[in-house]
């Protein structure tokens, strides 16, 4: 029994000389900074004003009715292509990001539906849709994971549609505004510039056509016919951001 308490007590040294040695080693890969503490990366900064292009393609369908009846939904599709401005702010924790957005696109969104008779144009009659531009105005929220952005948007839209038929005719109502709501990607490559693959359902409502015009061409004394128009957009950008 003395000599296994007599052993008990020289392993415990030796194990508590091992440790005492132990901790004067250095840490693998040289000396530790200051307070024991591993140099860490710099935090990405997320915040701050941007600009940039965008482009993509808009799936979309209009319907032309009135008082005798409706061409039904048809398809008008096409390209698109812009520019955008936007700012973020990162301030609310570490991984929660708030901002605006606003663009502006050129479009080549076009369809035809070839049943306009139904809506008191001349039997054999086709009316076309077509947006010149097309605008949105929302609020981006999001959460970043180091350089990648997932985020939901959501606000208004606008844009101008010009209406024409197969006999030559072409009209412009006025601006339609309605709304859109989506979500997308964005990768920050540096402090500055990013790029992004976003999808918009836009819905610009029932546009209302004015009395004699080719969507309510029914009744040339009363305002009844009304174009309306949905899209869903696919589209990617190119962002240059000014941190703060």
């Amino acid at each position: 029994m003395k000599t296994f308490a007599v052993f008990l007590c020289f392993l415990l040294s030796v194990l508590g000389a091992d440790d005492a040695r132990s901790a004067d080693l250095p840490l693998p890969g040289g000396p530790v900074p200051p307070n024991n503490y591993y140099p860490v990366s710099a935090p990405i900064n997320w915040g701050g004003v941007y600009i940039g292009l965008n482009g993509g393609y808009g799936f979309a369908q209009s319907n032309w009715s009135d008082t005798l009846g409706s061409t039904g939904n048809f398809k008008a599709n096409g390209g698109l292509f812009g520019g955008t401005l936007g700012v973020n702010y990162a301030g609310f924790g570490d991984w929660v990001l708030l901002g605006f957005e606003g663009d502006f696109d050129w479009t080549g969104t076009k369809g035809s539906a070839n049943n306009c008779a139904l809506i008191g144009e001349p039997l054999g009659t086709s009316c076309t849709s077509n947006f010149d531009w097309l605008a949105t105005f929302r609020l981006r929220a999001g959460y970043t994971w180091s350089h990648v952005l997932f985020y939901a948007t959501a606000g208004g839209a606008t844009g101008n549609p010009r209406l024409s038929d197969s006999n030559g005719v072409t009209q412009n109502p006025t601006a339609a505004l309605g709304w859109t709501a989506g979500g997308g990607i964005e990768y920050l490559f540096t402090d500055s510039i990013s790029a992004k693959i976003e999808y918009l359902y836009v819905d610009l409502g029932k546009i209302s056509c004015p009395a004699g015009a080719l969507c309510s061409i029914d009744n040339v004394n009363i305002s009844d016919g009304t174009v309306s128009f949905t899209e869903s957009l696919v589209r990617v950008g190119l962002n240059y951001k000014f941190s703060w």
